[in-house]
């Protein structure tokens, strides 16, 4: 018999980085935390690996299934370092592989960012 407890998933509030663009200046503090995010997305490489995580199945990948993305694996491995340290992916080692989850909080505060300046 395993010892292991199966945990309730709660679904963390989304807590927007800033207000929308249209609803007032960004304070600076706001704009360096938005503008981390957005310049880790700048960088084809990064934003063809972030894509490869989201659209995975379950909404996580395994290093070893994304890595194609025609850089070597240790430029690999520097971008997702980038994208996690904008906030953007987390991750878990599972063995000898690291897999990589989106982080949906942030990526829904960051649509509701362009998508609220864009409706109005």
């Amino acid at each position: 018999m395993s010892k292991m407890k199966v945990l309730p998933v709660l679904e963390p509030a989304t807590e927007p980085c800033c207000p929308p663009l249209n609803e007032r200046p960004l304070t600076a503090e706001e704009a360096e935390r938005t503008a981390v995010m957005f310049k880790a997305l700048g960088d084809p490489v990064r934003l063809r690996l972030f894509s490869s995580v989201a659209s995975h199945e379950g909404g996580e990948a395994c290093v070893c299934d994304i890595s194609d993305v025609g850089v070597s694996q240790p430029t690999v491995s520097h971008h997702l370092k980038k994208l996690k340290e904008a906030g953007l992916l987390s991750s878990e080692r599972r063995g000898t592989w690291v897999y990589y989850r989106v982080e949906p909080t942030v990526l829904a505060a960051m649509g509701a960012l362009l998508t609220r300046a864009a409706s109005a």
